[in-house]
C-alpha cells in the first residue's frame, strides 16, 4: 500500500470513528432529556440513561464525566434550540403579522416539546449556578428580544401597545407558555392556537392584522 493510499484509508477509518462517535453521544443526549423530563433530577442515574441509550456505563464515560456533566449539556442543548425558535430566517422582522405567526408557531412548538424538562431545569437552577445561568438565558433573552421589538416598532408608529414594551413581553411569553402546557398534538388544532396567540400577540401590540 502506497502512502497516500495508506493515509486516506486512516482518514475515511477517522470519519467513521467521528461519525459513530456523535450519533452515540446525540443518542445519549436525547435519552438523558427522556430520563431527566420523566423522572427529575435526583432520581435520574446514569444507569437510566446508558439503559434507554443501550450504551455501557463505560462509553458514557467517554463522553460525559457525570450525571451533573450529562444534564448541563442537556440544558444548553435545549437553551440553544429553545432560543433558536425566536429566530424566523424567510420572514420578514418589517411584518409583524408574519413574523407573529412564525414566532408562535416556533415558539409553542418548542416550549411544548421541551416542557417537562424546562420544570426539571427550573428546579436544578435553584441548586445549581450553572444551571441558573443556563435558565435565566432561556428567560431572560426571548423577554429582551420581545422588548427590543416593540420598542422598535413603537418607535417607528408600527404599534401602539396596550402597556410599555416589558409588560407586554411578559404577558406574551406568559400566554405562549400556558398555551403550551396544553401539548397539543393535532396539527389543526395547533394552526388554530397559533392563529389565536397571533390575533392576542398583535392586540398587546396595537396592531391592526387587517391594515397591517
Amino acid at each position: 500500500m502506497t502512502k497516500e493510499a495508506g493515509e486516506a484509508a486512516w482518514a475515511r477509518a477517522r470519519t467513521s470513528r467521528e461519525g459513530k462517535d456523535h450519533e452515540t453521544r446525540t443518542r445519549l443526549l436525547s435519552c438523558a432529556e427522556d430520563v431527566f423530563a420523566a423522572n427529575g433530577y435526583t432520581p435520574a442515574t446514569i444507569a437510566d440513561i446508558t439503559q434507554a441509550a443501550h450504551v455501557s456505563r463505560a462509553s458514557f464515560y467517554l463522553y460525559f464525566t457525570s450525571k451533573a456533566d450529562i444534564f448541563h449539556a442537556v440544558a444548553s442543548a435545549v437553551r440553544d434550540e429553545f432560543l433558536a425558535a425566536h429566530e424566523v430566517p424567510g420572514v420578514d422582522e418589517n411584518d409583524p403579522v408574519a413574523l407573529g405567526r412564525a414566532s408562535s408557531a416556533a415558539f409553542l412548538a418548542a416550549y411544548a416539546q421541551h416542557l417537562d424538562l424546562l420544570t426539571v431545569i427550573e428546579h436544578q437552577a435553584l441548586a445549581d449556578p450553572a444551571i441558573a445561568a443556563i435558565w435565566t438565558e432561556i428567560q431572560e433573552r426571548p423577554r429582551r428580544r420581545v422588548i427590543r421589538y416593540v420598542e422598535r416598532l413603537t418607535a417607528a408608529g408600527q404599534a401602539d401597545p396596550a402597556a410599555d414594551a416589558e409588560a407586554v413581553a411578559d404577558a406574551v411569553l406568559g400566554m405562549f407558555a400556558q398555551f403550551a402546557r396544553h401539548r397539543i398534538t393535532d396539527p389543526v388544532r395547533f394552526e388554530n392556537t397559533v392563529d389565536t396567540l397571533n390575533a392576542m400577540y398583535l392586540r398587546l401590540l396595537g396592531i391592526d392584522a387587517r391594515r397591517a
